[in-house]
């Protein structure tokens, strides 16, 4: 059985944002997005708080996929609840973590449609 520790629904996908997403790497950013943003990003309505912080082991719940985070930067968890904001590599292990990024493993990512849903959940 899973917990949901943070839960939201996509509003758009940036224009820049499918080729990103398909090389691997998710911007996640909460409404109202900077507008320098916006094309880069996967905006979200930010509907729920954090429940607690993001670890290793808890999972990554995007379009129906889902991954398991590998590492979890410093300042991911403070980044999302501000600000909705976190960058997600997936299967990119020789990637420097950054403090608001997260590395996370799994399928090939997929774009999914704006209304579904993303979330993060504890195993």
């Amino acid at each position: 059985m899973s917990t949901t520790l943070w839960n939201s629904t996509i509003t758009r996908i940036g224009i820049d944002a499918v080729e990103i997403i398909h090389s691997g790497v998710f911007i996640l950013f909460g409404e109202p997005v900077p507008e320098a943003l916006a094309d880069v990003s996967i905006v979200h309505d930010r509907a729920s708080s954090l429940a607690r912080p993001l670890q290793a082991g808890d999972q990554f719940v995007f379009g129906g996929q889902t991954y398991v985070l590998d590492e979890v930067g410093g300042r991911a968890s403070d980044n999302l609840t501000e600000l909705g904001h976190v960058v997600i590599y997936v299967d990119q292990p020789d990637q420097v973590l950054l403090p608001g990024a997260i590395k996370a493993s799994g399928p090939a990512p997929l774009v999914p449609e704006p209304g579904s849903s993303i979330s993060f959940v504890e195993v």
